[in-house]
């Protein structure tokens, strides 16, 4: 039993019904409330009117938001409480799980990742930075990493696909996009700063990793008021499949192509291409990226 009770609504990845982690959501609900904590279980139909109606019960007040699921799950979560004070809990069941990796946060064992967000209940929030990405008239958050280039385009991709799943579905969508790889042509204005590049990959982080571990900037902090403009240059196919099992490791940073450079706004300009953050589609270039420091209390 917790010493202190708590308001923790809990929403569910609606997908998540139908897939091999389903029982996740139900042990999340069981174990708060058996700890004594008070709980709303939010499990919707769909994504959207998961979003609207987690937001009506936010309203009428709660101490904490809980996700269970992947990315996507935790981008719910920062849209809904990202600059309100009310921490965020995650409890990783999707495909991919990258915040809560860079959190600290068990990705591959239920039991202990509910563990370390009951204990986190119980003490002080961790704070970190999320950003905001403008697209036309539009602003939306993310916490770990926009996608601009073939990152993007393999995402895309990977999201039609059911099968097969985790870091594994990331991977064979790449593989089939090798085909059409190529250099685009990019404006990028970077606090000031304007770089005109032939690029592969162009992305923003504020995380370390994308689709289900490739850690693009291995040293990337959550908390450390800025994020990272993550640009891989005009190379071969072959070079860049040799490339890619080295993003996993973070082993990648020091060829020549890499180019990683701490920001605080950018914006990235390039014909046909689609935006990704936090695996969900924004939509066409131009965006404008910009960090908020502090804008999360974490359960983690």
């Amino acid at each position: 039993m917790t010493a202190t009770s708590r308001a923790v609504v809990v929403a569910v990845n609606p997908m998540a019904s139908f897939g091999h982690r389903r029982e996740v959501g139900p042990r999340v609900v069981e174990r708060l409330r058996a700890a004594g904590h008070r709980v709303v279980a939010m499990d919707e139909a769909n994504i959207e009117l998961l979003r609207r109606e987690t937001a009506a019960v936010l309203r009428e007040g709660a101490d904490a938001l809980v996700v269970v699921g992947g990315d996507g799950m935790a981008n719910l979560g920062i849209d809904l409480v990202a600059e309100t004070g009310m921490p965020l809990g995650i409890v990783p069941s999707g495909t991919g799980n990258d915040l809560a990796d860079g959190l600290g946060i068990p990705i591959d064992d239920t039991e202990a990742a509910i563990d370390r967000l009951l204990a986190a209940l119980e003490g002080e929030p961790r704070v970190i930075d999320a950003g905001t990405i403008r697209h036309g008239e539009l602003t939306t958050w993310f916490g770990c990493v926009v996608s601009a280039g073939f990152d993007a385009t393999v995402n895309e991709r990977a999201n039609l696909m059911t099968r097969p799943r985790g870091r594994s579905r990331y991977v064979v969508a790449l593989l089939r996009e090798l085909a059409t790889l190529k250099a685009r042509a990019y404006r990028i204005h970077a606090d000031g700063r304007t770089i005109e590049v032939r690029a592969m990959l162009v992305s923003v982080a504020n995380n370390r990793s994308l689709g289900g571990g490739m850690r693009i900037v291995p040293d990337a902090d959550l908390a450390d008021g800025r994020l990272d403009l993550f640009i891989v240059e005009r190379m071969s196919r072959l070079r860049f499949l040799r490339m890619f099992p080295k993003v996993f490791r973070g082993e990648h940073t020091d060829l020549p192509e890499v180019t990683i450079l701490p920001v605080t706004s950018v914006r990235i300009e390039a014909a046909d291409v689609i935006a990704y953050a936090d695996g969900e589609r924004i939509g066409p270039l131009p965006i404008e990226v910009t960090v908020v420091p502090g804008a999360l209390r974490v359960l983690a």
